[in-house]
């Protein structure tokens, strides 16, 4: 009797530590969840998970591994699927998922030597790419993308300015923001412009010639007026806000005097800009 109560207690136990064990296996890592715009692939366990508000992700969107670089709101999930699912079965599971939420798909295909899936619906970006993680397992990276501009929260102060200007003549400031394709400031870029008055009340002697610089898209002709009308918008905000117009000129280079790569969208960023150069 005893020796039947403690084999019974013994398949308990081993069913207990199986239940646990399998319990452990299926565990998603601390702290991460699926994303709300696709659910997981049944059977699999996220193993790693990253979200920024605001970051970069090249996407593939064609053959040879051709890539777009997107900026915004970017959110990873890593999924491990274990030996019964396949790189195939991830990729068209993911591909049809996203057809019926209403995605258009960039690029279905092969990337880095495994299936790969991004699409879009607007400024949402979607990206499922497979991989093997070694040991007969496979799984995926998801990776969403809500395609944004920068929101500015770091402002150059007038003093940063003062001894930039001091140093070699001229300053690039990148806290006045205007409307896409327009000359409007936008009204995020008073604290900005007010530490330029700053600046300029600090150094009465100053003349100043405003700079308006733009990236490389689009055509050269539109890019150099776009540039002085923003030159000329800054220096007529300038005026109407207490600095002597006779203290103020107003040029535009349009894309003609880059300080970075036009090819990456941080280079455009930084190309996008008003300078001061005393005079």
């Amino acid at each position: 009797m005893k020796t039947r109560v403690a084999a019974a207690l013994g398949v308990l136990l081993l069913s207990a530590m199986g239940v646990a064990a399998q319990d452990d296996q299926l565990q998603d890592v601390e702290g991460c969840t699926d994303s709300k715009l696709l659910t997981r692939l049944k059977g699999c366990v996220i193993t790693e998970c990253d979200l920024k508000e605001f970051d970069s992700a090249e996407l593939f969107v064609g053959g040879d591994d051709r890539r777009e670089a997107l900026e915004g709101r970017k959110e990873m999930i890593g999924y491990d699927c274990g030996e019964n699912v396949s790189m195939l079965q991830i990729a068209r599971n993911a591909e049809a998922a996203l057809k019926k939420a209403g995605y258009t798909v960039v690029f279905s295909g092969t990337a880095e030597d495994a299936p790969v899936v991004t699409a879009r619906k607007g400024a949402q970006w979607m990206q499922i790419h497979s991989f093997n993680p070694g040991g007969g397992t496979f799984g995926y990276h998801q990776t969403a993308v809500l395609v944004k501009e920068m929101e500015q929260e770091m402002v150059a102060n007038a003093d940063a300015w003062a001894d930039e200007i001091n140093r070699t003549g001229s300053c690039s400031i990148y806290g006045i923001l205007f409307d896409t394709g327009k000359a409007t400031i936008k009204p995020e870029s008073k604290e900005c412009l007010e530490e330029v008055i700053k600046l300029l009340r600090g150094n009465p002697t100053w003349k100043m010639q405003i700079e308006g610089h733009t990236d490389n898209v689009g055509a050269k002709a539109a890019n150099q007026t776009l540039s002085e009308q923003r030159a000329a918008a800054v220096v007529a905000w300038l005026a109407a806000n207490g600095v002597e117009k006779s203290r103020l000129t107003s040029r535009g280079f349009g894309d003609s005097t880059p300080v970075a790569d036009n090819a990456t969208e941080e280079g455009r960023a930084k190309n996008r800009r008003v300078a001061l150069k005393k005079l």
